[in-house]
């Protein structure tokens, strides 16, 4: 009897030495944490905060400081269709582009990949996950020399086609996961009515796949919005490059760059992902689009 009794007294308090031994451990780990991700937020706020200021200081530097006076001289110098407007209309162009293809073209290659068990499909796999891994740089030489055999340089339609290629093993992967979390019983529900493959892909698991759809175009097009190496190369005329290549003309000679007009044309580079990301969380719907889809 006393045995018994002693037994659960020493658990309790066997209980409350580690709480009170650990307690101390765990509060020293949630300040360090927090320490480590307060550095890192203001890592990144301020070289935001320095764009937001710089672009409307008309003595910008590279140092970071309250301006005397806030001016849109800095905007009204870039607001030109040669400098600003048209490499903005060429980065949509290509960026669009890319973007659209890569949705249809990995839409139709990870649906038999996502519903058939094919015999070298995880081979097939494993050959398109080799093709992320191929850094972009290492392979422009020989597409330059395609390029210019195709007659394809300097050919706006030559590079949305390349880079939706390259974005194309990774979209592909991102398709088949969103893919493999719509029911195939909702597909075999619509070819009891009479749908085929190709309607029920359209008109079931599209609808109830759009937030991961727009996962992939967001990825692709934020990837091609970017991209300054692949223009540059491909892309010859000045009117035909994109944002991310004309931003170089703020980088003067001799190491004069003029920031203030740096700033403003980052940021206005910058809203159209932002719009686009505000524009397809509204319309993409909810996330949890399946819930309900198999009830009864």
């Amino acid at each position: 009897m006393a045995g018994q009794m002693t037994a659960p007294a020493v658990q309790t308090r066997r209980a409350g030495t580690t709480s009170q031994l650990a307690g101390p451990r765990i509060r020293a780990t949630r300040v360090a944490a927090n320490a480590v991700l307060l550095a890192i937020a203001v890592l990144f706020v301020l070289p935001m905060a320095w764009v937001l200021v710089a672009s409307f200081d008309a003595q910008a530097t590279l140092s970071f400081g309250v301006p005397d006076a806030l001016t849109t001289d800095n905007f009204a110098a870039i607001m030109t269709p040669e400098l600003t407007w048209l490499p903005l209309w060429n980065a949509f162009v290509l960026s669009f582009g890319a973007g659209a293809i890569t949705v249809v073209v990995a839409v139709l290659a990870a649906y038999p990949l996502s519903r058939y068990r094919m015999r070298f499909g995880k081979y097939f796999l494993y050959s398109v996950l080799f093709g992320t891994c191929l850094p972009i740089t290492a392979i422009m030489v020989p597409v330059y020399a395609l390029f210019v055999q195709l007659n394809l340089l300097d050919s706006l339609p030559g590079t949305i086609f390349f880079m939706a290629a390259a974005s194309l093993p990774m979209a592909i992967w991102m398709t088949k996961n969103f893919m493999d979390s719509v029911p195939i019983s909702l597909e075999e529900a619509a070819w009891t009515e009479g749908a085929s493959a190709m309607q029920a892909l359209r008109q079931v698991v599209l609808p109830l796949m759009r937030p991961g759809i727009a996962v992939v175009f967001i990825f692709v097009f934020v990837q091609a919005w970017g991209n300054f190496f692949v223009p540059f190369v491909l892309l010859l005329s000045p009117e035909k490059q994109p944002a991310a290549v004309s931003i170089f003309a703020f980088f003067g000679q001799y190491g004069s760059v003029a920031y203030g007009q740096l700033a403003a044309y980052s940021l206005l580079y910058a809203a159209p992902v932002l719009g686009l990301y505000v524009l397809v969380t509204r319309i993409s719907g909810s996330a949890f689009a399946l819930a309900g889809a198999v009830k009864g």
